[in-house]
């Protein structure tokens, strides 16, 4: 188990919560994603520059890629002022959406219904 470093522990708002984690690609800007992170995955995160998150459905660490191949190299993950969300800047190889689309973001909503 890879354990976060106590300084950045210190800045979450609920270290044992889960912690939504926006991901964005760092060229383009675009958010491919919304995944969670837990401590160990936020570690292993900073510690490899390899996208690990907490998968809620699996119940278990999932590296993004591991087994489709669409793998989030990080450049940088930045905390929110309330120490409460992430934001990782990455570089998509592959797509981000499980669908088979760049993003997850690819259903439009109407506006004034």
């Amino acid at each position: 188990m890879t354990t976060i470093d106590p300084a950045v522990q210190a800045l979450l708002k609920d270290p044992a919560a889960l912690i939504p984690a926006i991901v964005q690609d760092v060229s383009s800007n675009e958010v491919l994603m919304l995944a969670y992170m837990n401590t160990e995955s936020l570690a292993l995160t900073l510690s490899t520059g390899k996208a690990t998150y907490w998968s809620r459905s699996r119940n278990e660490l999932w590296v993004k890629g591991a087994t489709s191949g669409h793998f989030q190299e990080v450049h940088s993950v930045s905390l929110d002022c309330d120490g409460d969300a992430l934001l990782l800047k990455v570089t998509q190889t592959g797509v981000a959406c499980h669908t088979g689309d760049r993003t997850c973001f690819h259903t439009p909503l109407e506006l004034g219904q």
